[in-house]
This record gives structure tokens, C-alpha cells and sequence, in this order.
């Protein structure tokens, strides 16, 4: 169910030298950005964690790869305020493949959070949704999702817990945001853009505390 449930593929081009994030008994894991093309002509600047035992000399700025993993979750404090972060996890680089379409994302969870409804000024329906995807080890990804039109309607009458299978595609979205004493900052949200949404029986949530949840997503 570990591979099952959260499956992404992107294929783009590095956009920076590969930093150290982290370390894991003892195994490092690096950060890096990877810009994805869209079909409309625009890209998404996407974060990657790739682990030390997957870097080569082919990792560095200006190549083009593909990327197979999954998308993960975390939750950091910046500001004194905890948010909630997203990466895609490296589990194997490949040389690009022109065929294959460079962003796609397929997700099995449960919702954790209701569903918001909103429409445009333009007369655009969305629906933000918050996926809970079980992970090995007892551990969760909270991934927010993003739909449009029908699609929106419908998931607007979902409710938490209920189980879903998405398909979409891991994206970018820069944002402004007005912090308490009025100053405007800049922003970058990611999200997962869903292009089909089924729902499937009901599954219990993560065993993750209701309360280290709602704080995540803060």
C-alpha cells in the first residue's frame, strides 16, 4: 500500500544545485527544485528531496530527468507558526522520456478536513480538499488538492472520511499574503490539481492525532 497509494512522476529540467536538508540514521537527503512544463506553455518550480544514494553526476542544474517517488508531506515552523510543506520524494531517477507525460500524480486517502466550496469573480467553481494518504510505518501525508467545475461540485458534498482515488498533477501556485501589521509578502502554495476524483467506501482516518493534524494544517 506504501507504493500503491501515492504515485508521482515528473520530468523536467533542475533548476539549482542539489542542498543538504537533512540527514536519516545516517543516510543524507538533499533538496532541489525541478521545473515541470504544462501544456498550456507555463511550468511548475517543484521541490525535490532525493536521497545521497541517488545522486550522481547527472543531478546538477540543466539536466533533465525524470523522477518516479511519491508526494510527502511535513509539517515545519517558520515564523512561530507551524506549516505544512510538501515534497516529492525521490525513489528512482531516470533519463526523461519524451512520451510520458511529465506530471502525474495518483493518490488513494481519506479526507480529514471538509470540504471548502468557493467561486470566483469570474464565475469559476473550487473546491479545496485535504487527502490524509497512509504511509508505512504508521505515518500519514496530508495533501491538499484543489478541483474545478463539476468536479468541485461533487466534492463539495463529500464528507471526512470519506475514501477517495484522485489523479491529477503535482503544481505551483505563487500567492500574496498580508501579515498582521499590513505588510504583503509573497508566497508559494503546492497542491495537487485533480483531473479525476472517484469515491470509494469509507476508511478509517490515520492513527495520527486529531490534534498534531489540525496543528499541521495551520
Amino acid at each position: 500500500m506504501d507504493t500503491e497509494n501515492n504515485q508521482l512522476t515528473l520530468c523536467g529540467v533542475i533548476e539549482n544545485t542539489p542542498v543538504l536538508d537533512h540527514e536519516v540514521f545516517g543516510e543524507n537527503f538533499y533538496r532541489l527544485d525541478i521545473r515541470v512544463p504544462r501544456l498550456s506553455g507555463a511550468s511548475d518550480l517543484l521541490p525535490v528531496t532525493v536521497s545521497e544514494r541517488l545522486m550522481n553526476s547527472q543531478v546538477t542544474p540543466g539536466v533533465r530527468i525524470t523522477i518516479h517517488g511519491q508526494l510527502r508531506s511535513y509539517n515545519k515552523v517558520l515564523g512561530g507558526a507551524g506549516r505544512l510543506l510538501l515534497t516529492a520524494f525521490a525513489q528512482r531517477l531516470l533519463p526523461p522520456d519524451d512520451d510520458e507525460n511529465p506530471n502525474t500524480i495518483r493518490l488513494t486517502g481519506a479526507i480529514c478536513k471538509p470540504p471548502s466550496f468557493r467561486t470566483t469573480p469570474f464565475g469559476r467553481e473550487i473546491a479545496d480538499l485535504m487527502l490524509a494518504v497512509n504511509r508505512a510505518f504508521g505515518k500519514s501525508d496530508y495533501i491538499p488538492c484543489i478541483a474545478w467545475g463539476r468536479t468541485a461540485r461533487y466534492a463539495a458534498s463529500l464528507n471526512v472520511g470519506d475514501k477517495l482515488e484522485v489523479q491529477g498533477r503535482f503544481q505551483s501556485r505563487e500567492y500574496q499574503k498580508q501579515l498582521p501589521d499590513g505588510t504583503v509578502i509573497n508566497r508559494m502554495a503546492y497542491e495537487v490539481s485533480l483531473s479525476r476524483l472517484t469515491c470509494l467506501k469509507d476508511m478509517p482516518l490515520p492513527v495520527q492525532p486529531i490534534l498534531e493534524r489540525e496543528n499541521a494544517l495551520q
